[in-house]
């Protein structure tokens, strides 16, 4: 049995009370001068911090992939984008995105405030000094990453206390606390921690990695100045990881979609779900009528060709005449990646045409091209297709366009680009009872944030390609990166503001981590919102009459790419920080709002 994330108990403390409250420590109830005692306590307090990955939760801010609809790479159902993307926020009242981590970061200081009056030795109170601190650093990167300046809080408070209502802290404070946290975490952690899957020294530069970079860029886009201590950070962290996890697991699809990722090659951390005790219903959401998330055009145009040469390279690939107007000819010789992630192509027989779970081939040579390429990818637990509905009801063509849906409502697209990372077949028969775990830190990103560091530091050369881009590129089965070869004419569509290289390195972070939240993040850190999120989101290449005129072409044409969406505005520069919520206003005269919100 795994063991689950469970917050084992309600502590008492976390509201806070009157010193003159108690007179004697009641035998009934948890108070922090017996919460915090020895070894044990102090690690079953720490289980609740595990809680605050949201991972598969799709009900809680930052879950899998929300971030990935917020940017130019997904749609959602008819209305193609978020309200960032639309010019629509408004200034929350209340807002989870900042609550949450305060009271997080809370909980996190009533523990570092009890570890010298614990029975603890010296090294534990390093160790679960560090625990704390790396808890109390996700909790402040992410307000950081939203709102910029944030009040800094490292003791626990009282009611009383004038703290309170102090100002926000700027960001340079907050940021080079941060870091200050998470290196001595990184030096004073157990290195293996608590156990199987706890947080550990790796664990912990795996967060210095995401940090680093983040803060560096964003630093650096956003001139603000002091990028190189961060960038830094980032790939060092980074660069021990990689010497020390070298080998990825070979089939990209199951980090996704396994129903234990207890030691599969370059999981750092990952949320366990178990059947019949904690699970979540991602998987059944690509499965039935409600999820409705679809690559957009170019996310699809992300994925190289085998050779490691980009579609736009490539004459035969675009326009009515061109391979991108067949569905089985665009997704021919590809990253294996792309496989995974969206929908293949193919087409089959069901009984009557009826919506059951039997199904024959077409006849047709080509219909089965992607079902055979699969059945060597994946296996009938994870992605074969046809695909088929959460109870098991086959899917009789891909791509399965809504509204023209041939009587099936379900696993349906709008762009053509059908969702497809989180499918899988583990419990066919059961709806929102998935128990798939979820990735939380892993080498693929890692390997990511180093090749862009190490660029962002005029580091980065063959060897580093050979360390990070490559090995991810070998897993989708993608020549590999050679520096030389790459030059201002290797992508036609390149933005010409990027340099070749760095445009190769943030494709290939893109295709890597599609669809696990990473792209609305990124494209604020390179400030490129305005340039890539504020343009329409469009779908494959059709024929409109081929689908009885039901799905829309761009400009109203008779043939061209799907558009349903329209053209959002420019993306305004004050939206590249979140709204404080007002009523922190309210509360607090001394916190001011973001400008122009």
């Amino acid at each position: 049995m795994k063991k689950i994330y469970f917050i084992l108990f309600a502590i008492l403390v976390s509201t806070g009370c009157d010193d003159n409250f108690l007179e004697k420590l009641p035998k009934d109830a948890l108070v922090e001068e017996t919460t915090f005692v020895n070894y044990e306590n102090f690690k079953t307090y720490a289980w609740g911090f595990y809680e605050t990955f949201p991972a598969y939760n799709l009900s809680v801010p930052n879950s899998e992939f929300h971030g990935d609809l917020f940017s130019n790479s997904f749609a959602f159902d008819n209305s193609g984008a978020s309200a960032w993307i639309w010019g629509r926020i408004n200034v929350p009242t209340n807002s989870d995105e900042w609550t949450i981590p305060y009271q997080q970061i809370r909980r996190a200081n009533i523990m570092l405030g009890n570890l010298e009056s614990s029975q603890l030795t010296e090294n534990d109170q390093a160790h679960w000094r560090s625990v704390g601190l790396f808890f109390r650093s996700w909790s402040y990167f992410n307000l950081l990453i939203k709102y910029g300046d944030v009040p800094w809080v490292e003791e626990t408070l009282t009611e009383a206390d004038p703290r309170l209502y102090a100002a926000r802290d700027t960001r340079d404070q907050v940021a080079a606390n941060i870091l200050r946290d998470l290196t001595y975490a990184e030096e004073n952690i157990r290195e293996e921690g608590d156990g199987k899957n706890t947080i550990n020294v790796h664990v912990v530069r795996a967060l210095i990695s995401r940090f680093g970079l983040f803060e560096g860029t964003w630093r650096k886009y956003h001139e603000l100045g002091g990028e190189t201590e961060f960038l830094r950070a980032s790939a060092d962290a980074s660069l021990e990881l990689i010497n020390t996890f070298s080998t990825l697991h070979p089939n990209y699809d199951e980090v996704f979609n396994s129903a234990s990722l207890d030691g599969v090659n370059g999981i750092l951390l990952y949320k366990q779900y178990e059947e019949g005790a904690l699970t979540q219903i991602l998987t059944s959401r690509h499965r039935n009528s409600a999820g409705n998330w679809d690559l957009t055009k170019k996310a699809a145009d992300m994925f190289l060709y085998t050779d490691g040469t980009p579609v736009s390279a490539n004459p035969a690939f675009a326009g009515g005449s061109g391979l991108e107007s067949d569905p089985y000819s665009e997704f021919r010789d590809r990253d294996r990646r792309m496989y995974f992630i969206t929908v293949p192509p193919f087409k089959v027989n069901t009984p009557g045409n009826q919506n059951v779970k039997e199904w024959s081939h077409t006849g047709d040579p080509a219909d089965r091209e992607y079902i055979d390429l699969m059945a060597t990818l994946s296996d009938e637990l994870h992605k074969q297709l046809p695909t088929s509905n959460w109870g098991g009801l086959i899917v009789r063509e891909t791509p399965h366009w809504r509204p023209f849906n041939n009587g099936q409502p379900y696993n349906v697209t709008r762009t053509g680009y059908k969702l497809f990372k989180y499918y899988n077949a583990l419990n066919t028969g059961v709806q929102n009872r998935d128990f798939a775990d979820a990735p939380i830190f892993r080498m693929g990103e890692v390997m990511m944030n180093y090749a862009e560091a190490k660029f962002e530091l005029s580091e980065f050369d063959q060897a580093v390609a050979d360390q990070t881009i490559n090995l991810l590129r070998a897993r989708g089965q993608v020549a590999a990166l050679t520096v030389a070869n790459i030059d201002a004419g290797f992508d036609p569509v390149r933005d010409p503001e990027i340099d070749p290289i760095l445009w190769e390195i943030r494709r290939e972070r893109a295709v890597e981590l599609m669809a696990e939240g990473f792209r609305f993040d990124d494209l604020r850190r390179w400030r490129k919102m305005d340039d890539y999120a504020a343009k329409e989101k469009l779908g494959r290449y059709i024929v409109a009459s081929d689908l009885n005129n039901t799905v829309p072409v761009q400009n109203g044409a008779a043939e061209g790419y799907v558009s349903w969406f329209g053209t959002p505005p420019l993306f305004p520069e004050h939206y590249y920080l979140y709204p404080i919520p007002s009523n922190q206003i309210v509360l607090n005269d001394n916190i001011r709002q973001n400008t122009n919100w």
